[in-house]
């Protein structure tokens, strides 16, 4: 160790020396200091290994082999087992194909009609392509409208079909199926009612049914928080949202239910409005043909079920889109309909009907649209 530490003690001044001469700073005697020095050094690392590196590999190297003498005294190696002699294999058979299975094909879901060929015949494809339906749940009962103690004139049902009919462009009428003509008005033979009609597969319209409504007041009205609410019924034509149709609803902003709900698909200034069309409860079906509601078209709630399942069961269907403008967020509601660069009509899944809302009682005057 008196060696070692003399050699590490040479080594250091050694450093030292060559470190002061290499940065320029000028040591008397350093010149002859060096030359003393390195004959010291070259002694020291002699000495250092042969007193310290050899002894040491040395070591290392004979406690290495008594280490792993330990461990083989500590797990001797399983003997080598003698080879076992080649099993013999059965020669294999050939594997004979399992017999093939033809399955019969599955009956149809509906039985076939009576008379019809048997031959199957690709048919020609749809203009536009019908929504797959759910599982059908069972038919519901023949509904009947509620009966009305004052039916509307025969000859004002005809002026009704008539007047619908030339409100319509022709790609309204082409592209959907059902038409329900509402009349807002607060006077006239038309005021206040809603009437039904169904395409036919000649073109016509037929008139499935004509029920008594209220529509809304048209003068603010304080709501359940007393803050003063709209209660206008906007003229024009809408689509029916297929994502908001209820039987149960209950509206919040007026605290009151709307059974079998038909919300209309109408954005204005970028929000979804709430304008519907549903069953009147209570005191407010006494209110019918007159302008009662917050602005949604209340029937009684017997038409408003039966309307319901009328859609829901026979009218779900691609629908033409009406036009958007983004500048403003809002939806066309004046029968405007969207169309791609190269003028294709822009379909998208829905009901097949059309709702068309009007200020005319049928009595010839121009009214205001509000």
């Amino acid at each position: 160790m008196k060696a070692l530490s003399l050699v590490y003690l040479a080594s250091a001044s050694a450093f030292c020396v060559a470190i002061a001469i290499n940065s320029g700073t000028r040591i008397p005697g350093a010149e002859k200091m060096v030359a003393l020095a390195a004959p010291l050094a070259k002694a020291a690392a002699a000495t250092l290994n042969e007193k310290a590196v050899q002894p040491s590999v040395a070591w290392a190297v004979r406690k290495d082999k008594e280490l792993f003498a330990w461990m083989v005294r500590l797990n001797p190696p399983a003997a080598l087992s003698p080879e076992k002699a080649p099993v013999a294999v059965a020669k294999k058979e050939p594997a004979k194909a399992p017999p093939r299975l033809v399955a019969n094909a599955a009956p149809a879901l509906r039985p076939a009609i009576l008379g019809a060929p048997q031959k199957q015949v690709a048919a020609p494809p749809e203009p536009h392509l019908s929504l797959d339906l759910a599982p059908q749940a069972p038919e519901p009962p023949n509904l009947t409208p509620a009966p009305e103690v004052n039916p509307p004139d025969p000859a004002e049902l005809t002026r009704v079909l008539s007047h619908m009919k030339l409100s319509l462009t022709k790609e309204l009428y082409e592209n959907f199926d059902l038409f329900l003509y509402v009349s807002k008005a607060d006077h006239g033979p038309w005021s206040q009612r809603m009437y039904v009609f169904q395409k036919q597969a000649s073109g016509d319209l037929k008139m499935l049914y004509d029920f008594p409504v209220s529509t809304g007041r048209e003068v603010p009205t304080p709501g359940p928080t007393g803050r003063l609410l709209t209660t206008n019924t906007p003229p024009g034509y809408y689509e029916l949202d297929p994502d908001r149709m209820y039987r149960r609803y209950h509206s919040h902003e007026w605290n009151q239910p709307m059974p079998y709900a038909m919300f209309f698909t109408w954005e204005k200034n970028g929000y979804q409005t709430g304008l519907a069309i549903h069953g009147a409860t209570g005191a407010d079906i006494s209110l019918l043909g007159q302008r009662a509601s917050a602005g949604c078209v209340r029937l009684d709630p017997r038409n408003a079920r039966l309307l319901f399942q009328l859609i829901h069961k026979d009218y779900k269907g691609l629908a033409p889109r009406f036009a958007y403008n983004r500048r403003t967020a809002t939806m066309s509601n004046d029968g405007l309909l969207m169309h791609d660069k190269a003028g294709n009509l822009q379909f998208a899944e829905g009901y097949k009907v059309l709702v068309f809302i009007e200020n005319n009682g049928g009595d010839n005057i121009v009214a205001a649209l509000f």
